[in-house]
């Protein structure tokens, strides 16, 4: 084997690591030079340790165990080397790896966060939708005919939010009975009529009732169909239960 000849495995080392390992080669090669040439030969050391160095072959000396020390010497240089290289690429290729990871902790995280908010943006649109259709439906009053059904049904939307019972089917029956639908009936010639305090209205309510039973939010007109039914039902529910409970003049 050549002692300045670099293994193959040495090639991916870079110049300065090269130079290195080269030196540490010339110079072992001089050292074995100069413990070889004879005590005459003084006038040739200065030759000698100029050519060693170059790459020198230790023809001839392979066998002795100066050379062998020498040769072992370079092997070791070299293979330190390959181990710093690649100690090198190892710490080099860690590093790289550390920096992929923490750009894609930091995508992840940045996509996730993204997500996160988009996720809340669209529960906060959401719930500010169903606010909005919920004030609506509530503000949104309903509309009745102007009619007898018309009149029964808001007067039993009132009724409900006030508690007083009564059904659709108990508050008509009584109706067609006291005034056959008529807004405007009047009796004129009962006790009550004789008194003054003529019955009016849907379900031929007195004023002094009308006054006492009258519920808020309805019109303080005697003769309004609504709040004639409210006061009506009002009355009905607490001296009898409910209109549903009449079946004839009350």
């Amino acid at each position: 084997m050549s002692a300045t000849r670099i293994p193959r495995r040495l090639r991916r080392l870079n110049k300065v690591q090269k130079a290195s390992v080269a030196g540490v080669s010339a110079l072992g090669v001089a050292a074995l030079t100069f413990s070889l040439v004879p005590s005459n030969g003084k006038a040739e050391i200065a030759p000698q340790a100029a050519a060693a160095a170059a790459p020198v072959a230790l023809t001839g000396v392979t066998g002795s165990a100066q050379a062998k020390t020498v040769q072992d010497s370079v092997i070791e240089q070299h293979s330190t080397a390959e181990k710093l290289v690649k100690a090198a690429d190892a710490a080099k290729a860690k590093a790289a790896a550390e920096t992929r990871a923490k750009a894609a902790k930091a995508k992840a995280a940045s996509e996730a966060k993204d997500k996160a908010k988009k996720a809340a943006k669209a529960k906060a649109d959401a719930k500010k939708r169903a606010t909005e259709k919920a004030n609506r439906s509530t503000s949104r009053k309903p509309v009745y005919a102007n009619n007898l059904d018309g009149w029964i049904r808001e007067a039993m939307s009132i009724m409900k939010k006030e508690g007083i019972p009564g059904s659709y089917q108990g508050i008509h029956r009584n109706i067609i009975r006291e005034s056959s639908g008529n807004r405007w009936a009047i009796n004129n010639w009962d006790i009550n009529a004789r008194n003054g305090i003529p019955s009016k209205g849907l379900l031929q309510v007195i004023q002094p009732t009308f006054d006492r039973y009258h519920v808020k939010g309805t019109k303080k007109d005697l003769y309004d169909p609504v709040a004639n039914i409210v006061a009506a039902c009002n009355y009905a529910a607490d001296r009898y239960g409910s209109m549903d409970n009449v079946n004839s003049a009350y």
